[in-house]
């Protein structure tokens, strides 16, 4: 259900060094960041008024080009690392005379917002890192659909349609989503849908991953009575119970296609930063977090050839 690929764009905690006293508390931003453009990475507080950021353009770089994916829906790099030097590539730390709301993302920033002090690091190095989260969305654990019990999710592909079962949200291939072929009513009591998975036929294998649900002799995909529209679920012959889940329909009307399949995926994006020299003060490490940002939630479509 769930797959984990990774491009890394780290940035952790952070440890300072020079040769005096320093507050840490004062570069305390949080644990997200957000982004804008060709390509500004930064978070703003609001007491004091404050701002880190980060401005590449040593290259024509956006963010959808760190989320890109390739034919087989891989990332297409899992880590990009740029050189701070003050001139293509600049990381700040200002001050303002108020919260600098929309500053970043604005191409002319409002004339409220006075930058009161620039402290610009003259060297350093900034590492990005991209994780890529896909959910089949349909209600079973990955680890749950390891059928074969071997510890790698992509083979396990029970209805040999190329889409393995954790991304697939029809496992069984018979154009009933697998979420509706679990413990839906939650007969046993415990709230959870895998532990009593419905099995119509009593044959052992449960509804999700059965081409034949009520046993009739006749494929579920092919109990389409009523409408074709790749969705047995909305046949009835007796208005009490789908076709494909009673036994005592089993007329044949053969599919013409599978339904297409919606993958959801989930983007994590995560800064680092090393070396940083600023007028006062050396970072050896810091953490610039995680970035928030609604396009790292996006959804892609397999559409399955029929035979």
């Amino acid at each position: 259900m769930k797959r984990l690929l990774y491009i890394f764009l780290s940035v952790s905690l952070f440890s300072s060094c020079d040769d005096g006293d320093i507050i840490t508390e004062e570069l305390d931003f949080g644990d997200t960041f957000n982004a804008c453009g060709e390509l500004v990475f930064y978070k703003t507080k609001e007491s004091p008024a404050e701002s880190l950021s980060l401005k590449i353009t040593s290259s024509s770089l956006t963010l959808e080009d760190l989320l890109a994916l390739d034919a087989n829906g891989n990332l297409v790099t899992t880590e990009e690392t740029f050189t701070i030097n003050g001139t293509t590539n600049q990381f700040n730390y200002r001050r303002y005379n108020t919260t600098p709301t929309n500053f970043f993302c604005n191409d002319v920033p409002s004339s409220d917002i006075i930058i009161t002090n620039d402290d610009e690091s003259t060297s350093g190095t900034a590492k990005v890192n991209i994780f890529l989260l896909e959910d089949d969305n349909d209600g079973i654990p990955a680890e749950l659909e390891d059928i074969n019990g071997n510890g790698d999710l992509t083979d396990d592909d029970t209805d040999g349609d190329g889409i393995p079962n954790y991304l697939d949200e029809d496992d069984d291939g018979d154009n009933v989503l697998t979420r509706l072929e679990l413990d839906t009513e939650n007969l046993d009591g415990d709230d959870n849908p895998f532990t009593n998975p419905l099995d119509t036929d009593g044959d052992g294998i449960p509804n999700y991953l059965d081409n034949d649900d009520d046993g009739d002799g006749v494929l579920t995909i092919n109990e389409e009575n009523a409408s074709q529209d790749q969705d047995p679920s909305n046949d009835f012959t007796n208005p009490a119970i789908p076709d494909y889940l009673n036994p005592l329909v089993n007329t044949t009307v053969p599919a013409t296609a599978y339904r297409d399949h919606t993958i959801k995926q989930f983007f994590k994006v995560t800064l680092e930063l090393f070396s940083l020299t600023l007028s006062t003060i050396t970072y050896d490490y810091l953490d610039f977090g995680t970035l928030e940002d609604a396009s790292l939630n996006k959804t892609r479509v397999e559409e399955i050839p029929f035979p």
